[in-house]
């Protein structure tokens, strides 16, 4: 659980996981702003269309997240965290993503995961 794993294996998971997670981005009064987006990878990042707002929010503030919840009944979620850089502008603005961490996370109520003061099992991908 705690060996560093590669960009190739955050990329199978998200595969796995499929092309539309949430982009969570931070907006001016500091609340986050979630939205729909389908992404593709470009090399070792993640390109992604979206509104104004998210645009607005990855260039002001491009410390970002994307989430795809669980594919199963008690699975794990996909949480990427990444630098945010928007690319181009208007209606052709996307939003590049350098992963900067990844996790498969699901709540757990298990002893162990009560011993280790975390509350959840974890498994990260790259970090």
């Amino acid at each position: 659980m705690s060996e560093m794993l590669s960009i190739d294996r955050l990329r199978a998971e998200s595969a796995r996981f499929g092309t539309s997670p949430y982009l969570l981005t931070q907006g001016n009064d500091g609340r986050p702003h979630a939205v729909a987006v389908s992404i593709e990878w470009q090399g070792d990042r993640i390109l992604t269309r979206t509104g104004t707002r998210s645009v607005a929010n990855a260039d002001a503030r491009p410390l970002l997240s994307l989430l795809w919840p669980p594919i199963e009944a008690g699975g794990y979620s996909l949480i990427v965290d990444g630098d945010g850089c928007v690319i181009g502008s208007g209606a052709d603005a996307r939003i590049s993503v350098t992963p900067t961490r990844g996790v498969l996370h699901r709540p757990d109520t298990s002893a162990a995961s009560a011993a280790r003061g975390c509350g959840s099992d974890c498994i990260p991908l790259l970090s």
